[in-house]
Parts: C-alpha cells; sequence; structure tokens
C-alpha cells in the first residue's frame, strides 16, 4: 500500500518531511490540505483529533509529528541517505532537531501568529518574550553551529530538515542580519540545496498566508 502525506506546501512542518520524502525519492500520495479538497482534511480530523499536520498514513499505522513521521521513514522505507546517524553525531542530530522546532520555529510562531488572534485577545509581552528568544537561538546557533557544511558535519540529516523550514519563516519574521555571519550562511545553504529549493519553491504560491505579509525574497 502506498504512503500517504497529509500536509500543506505551506507548512513549516510539512515542508519538514517532504524534504527527506523527495531526497529519497520515497513513492507516496500527497493529501492536499486546502479548501477545494474538504475530504483530506476530514479524513486527517477523524485520525488525528487535534487536527495538526503532516501526517503520515503506511498501511494500518497512522504517524503524527514530522520528527516521528522521518524516524519512521528511516526505520520502515529507508533510502540513500541516513536521516539520523549512530553514536554521537545522531544523538547531536536529535537534539538540533528539538532545538530547530522549539526555539526557533516555536518562538517564530509564536510571535508571528499573534496578529491572527481577535485584538482583545492579543498578547504583546508574549510576542517581545519570542522574538528575544528567537534572538537569542540565533546567537546561541551562530556560536555553537560546527564547521561543516551542515547541522552535524558533511551529511544532511534529521537536524537540517528542521532547520530549513525554520530558518526559512523565521528570518522572514526577525532577520538573521550580518552580526550572524556563520548562521546566515547556514540558512543560504540551506536554501541552496536542491530538494530544500522545491519545498520552498511549492509553498510559493501560498505565500499569501504568511500573517504578516511575505517579503520580496527568497
Amino acid at each position: 500500500m502506498s504512503l500517504e502525506l497529509f500536509a500543506h506546501p505551506f507548512s513549516s512542518y510539512s515542508q519538514k518531511v517532504l524534504i527527506p520524502l523527495w531526497a529519497n525519492e520515497t513513492p507516496f500520495t500527497y493529501r492536499l490540505l486546502e479548501a477545494d479538497h474538504p475530504e483530506n482534511m476530514k479524513e486527517l480530523k477523524r485520525r488525528w483529533p487535534f487536527c495538526k499536520f503532516p501526517m503520515l498514513i503506511d498501511g494500518d499505522e497512522t504517524v503524527m509529528e514530522s520528527t516521528s513521521i522521518i524516524e519512521h521513514l528511516e526505520a520502515c522505507h529507508p533510502g540513500p541517505n541516513r536521516w539520523i546517524p549512530e553514536g554521537s553525531a545522531g544523538r547531536r542530530t536529535r537534539f538540533l532537531d528539538r532545538f530547530f522546532d522549539t526555539y526557533v520555529m516555536g518562538n517564530m510562531q509564536k510571535a508571528g501568529l499573534d496578529i491572527l488572534r481577535p485584538e482583545e485577545s492579543r498578547d504583546p509581552f508574549g510576542v517581545q518574550v519570542a522574538r528575544a528568544e528567537l534572538n537569542l537561538a540565533y546567537d546561541w546557533l551562530e556560536t555553537n553551529l560546527g564547521d561543516g557544511p551542515w547541522a552535524v558535519g558533511d551529511e544532511f540529516t534529521l537536524a537540517d530538515c528542521a532547520a530549513a523550514p525554520s530558518l526559512f519563516y523565521a528570518d522572514w519574521l526577525e532577520e538573521i542580519g550580518p552580526s550572524r555571519p556563520r548562521l546566515a550562511a547556514y540558512r543560504a545553504r540551506l536554501l541552496a540545496h536542491p530538494v530544500v529549493a522545491r519545498a520552498v519553491d511549492e509553498g510559493r504560491p501560498y505565500r499569501a498566508y504568511f500573517p504578516m505579509g511575505a517579503p520580496d525574497r527568497d
């Protein structure tokens, strides 16, 4: 039975899973979560009441959350690229995966999505804290990224799958800037990666969804 991925091309966590699927040329059916495909959202909600995506169906198994999906692909549908190395490199990969999801994308979403709330329910203080923590995350990465081209040396891993959409969108909200040249160069390398570039291009028609308006770049 074919894999089925419930996802949206502008979603950061969907892009995180699409990158390894495309890189390994893993066959799957794309269940697009858009208004003109209501059946896909209905099935997502039936299987996962939180209605968060991406979600992967693999035969009788349903897998939620982007990291868990990539780990499932690694274990059950391996390809030429390995996403989680062995030993200390694997532990570093898992840590950085959580770092990008939590401290970069998590803070970006807290700050960026506040504008979608009713005005009386907005949280200016929370937005201020999230922006400050996002800049703290940038500073930590500038100091702690390794010397290799990717997050954990020479191999593109789970950590880079998380970093690519996280840094792509976070820089739209809070620019990395010239004071962090190592991190800015890493973001540029990620966006130049052919599979990441494909993810960015496939999300391009949906840029109007960016709450504060997408910048005219990237």
